[in-house]
């Protein structure tokens, strides 16, 4: 059936499947205007037709001339029932054709409009992305930060000394180091969908073991934390590599800050929870509970997420041609350019900032709660619980310079301008209030600095860590694998060197060390970075 007709006051009204609905004059007896004046009237329609005899249809006419008049009309269709073979075509669809807002009758007679689409099919598909790479790296942190806690009870049971905790926290970062850059080459050649969820079930599993390797021995459990360093280890390309193809350039900062700062609530989440578990259950029951939520996430990913949009089969026209405004869809990335890559200034500025930036925030990641408990005296409840703000902090402040960045970037500034503006501020802000920790001398002051260091930090996220989608887009997740195995490079030495400094000096020469990396980092940045795309 290729048209069909409504019957309007004796007059038919076509209806094409196959065409936009054509302009029609409204019906005499619903309009009354002066005679002889000019009248210009744009008929606006949306109609669902049930095939079967005796339904009504309302049809919706909006007036023009800005005066919002509704006329409503309303005529029996019969016609025959009839069953739609397999084999009718695909632009056989009323709503993609006509649309979907239809006022029908319940059973009483009443009218409501009918809207074909639930709001959460209509959810942006590369929100849904976004949304779920966040909830990954919740648990990716949750999982992360749950030893820095459990590392005191830990300690105390197999009588651990301040070198060998060094150990253990940084034996992650050598699994951790090993998947950064093949990581990358897996996520850009085969798809981030599938490294993500890779990545997501091997950490957990890994975590599930970590109270089995404990009272295995020590050995065996530096192997399964560094185990557990190898899955999320890929997390990060990964997710570059996704939200380089699912976001466009003018949300790229936001949905950024937003997928980061799940790693900021997840060390919130983790370091909350953690104290509770311990004191109610043990401390085993913290790497029991944490990792088995992979599980749920790791369904609902493979239910839901495409590497592409291209490859995602129910994604609405409108958001892939918002998607792919102003880019041209590339083909897969086959080869690595690493002549290329490695011969541009701004790269290896990317990688030596990563490094300075990173070693302040891994310490920072591992050590707080010792911190808290060794110097300021709380206990392992009051450490989690205090550990919780700057991190609460930095979740608030990313997502809020993502916003700025964007806002920014969309009145007109170069983007290598906002990139050096943000990363200047997580560079500068962490610096200042760690050099203020040695002048405090109340216990919520030094929790302050520390909040306002974290939050400073966090700015980061619309500087450095957006950075690798401007310059080489199609190569974003290899590039990320190369600037992050220097950033764990700094976690390994920092954690490790942080336990040693311990042993031999102070607190305060463990801050001098992250302030003096991040005066670095400023200068280098802020002399060959770029937000201009260098690499096609």
């Amino acid at each position: 059936m290729a048209c069909s007709s409504i019957a309007v006051d004796g007059r038919a009204l076509p209806i094409s499947l196959y065409s936009p609905p054509k302009r029609q004059r409204p019906p005499d007896s619903s309009v009354s205007r002066n005679s002889g004046s000019n009248f210009n009237f744009r008929l606006h329609f949306r109609v669902r037709v049930q095939f079967l005899s005796g339904s009504s249809v309302h049809v919706l006419l909006n007036g023009s001339r800005g005066r919002n008049q509704l006329w409503k009309v309303r005529s029996d269709v019969k016609s025959e029932s009839y069953e739609i073979s397999k084999s009718a075509p695909e632009s056989f669809k009323f709503k993609e054709k006509l649309g979907v807002d239809v006022i029908s009758k319940d059973d009483d007679g009443d009218e409501f409009v009918d809207n074909a689409v639930p709001w959460w099919e209509e959810f942006p598909k590369r929100w849904t992305i976004v949304i779920l790479c966040f909830s990954a790296f919740l648990l990716c942190n949750m999982d992360r930060v749950n030893m820095s806690i459990a590392i005191l009870p830990m300690s105390s049971e197999y009588h651990w000394n301040s070198t060998t905790v060094g150990l253990i926290q940084s034996s992650f970062f050598w699994g951790y180091l090993l998947t950064q850059i093949a990581g990358g080459i897996w996520a850009d050649t085969v798809g981030g969908k599938r490294v993500l969820a890779f990545g997501v079930i091997w950490w957990s599993v890994a975590t599930v073991l970590t109270p089995v390797a404990a009272k295995l021995g020590l050995p065996f459990l530096l192997i399964v934390r560094a185990f557990m360093g190898i899955g999320e280890g890929v997390a990060m390309p990964a997710m570059n590599n996704l939200l380089s193809k699912w976001v466009p350039v003018a949300e790229r900062s936001r949905s950024l800050a937003l997928v980061y700062s799940g790693m900021y609530l997840g060390s919130v989440t983790g370091l909350a929870f953690s104290p509770f578990l311990i004191h109610s259950y043990g401390w085993p029951s913290v790497f029991f509970s944490f990792g088995s939520l992979g599980t749920v996430w790791t369904a609902l990913w493979l239910n839901k997420a495409y590497s592409s949009p291209l490859e995602d089969p129910e994604l609405r026209p409108e958001e892939k041609k918002l998607i792919f405004h102003n880019r041209v869809i590339e083909e897969p990335v086959k080869t690595i350019p690493w002549r290329a890559i490695l011969s541009k200034p701004p790269v290896w500025a990317l990688i030596t900032c990563h490094f300075c930036h990173n070693w302040g925030t891994f310490i920072l990641l591992t050590w707080m709660p010792t911190y808290y408990n060794q110097v300021l005296g709380f206990n392992l409840t009051e450490s989690g619980l205090f550990c919780v703000l700057p991190w609460l902090t930095m979740a608030f402040s990313a997502n809020l310079g993502g916003w700025i960045a964007d806002t920014l970037v969309s009145k007109g500034m170069s983007v290598t301008t906002v990139r050096k503006v943000m990363q200047s501020i997580g560079f500068l802000g962490p610096a200042f209030f760690l050099s203020q920790l040695s002048h405090v001398n109340s216990p919520a002051m030094a929790v302050l600095c520390m909040a306002c260091s974290q939050g400073s930090d966090a700015f980061s996220q619309s500087g450095l860590y957006s950075n690798h989608q401007d310059i080489a887009p199609r190569y974003s997740g290899v590039l990320l694998g190369l600037s992050n195995t220097a950033g764990v490079l700094a976690g390994v030495f920092g954690t490790a060197a942080t336990g040693y400094i311990l042993q031999h000096g102070s607190w305060d020469d463990v801050f001098e060390v992250a302030i003096g990396l991040y005066l670095v980092g400023t200068v280098i940045w802020n002399l060959f970075s770029t937000g201009e795309k260098i690499i096609d």
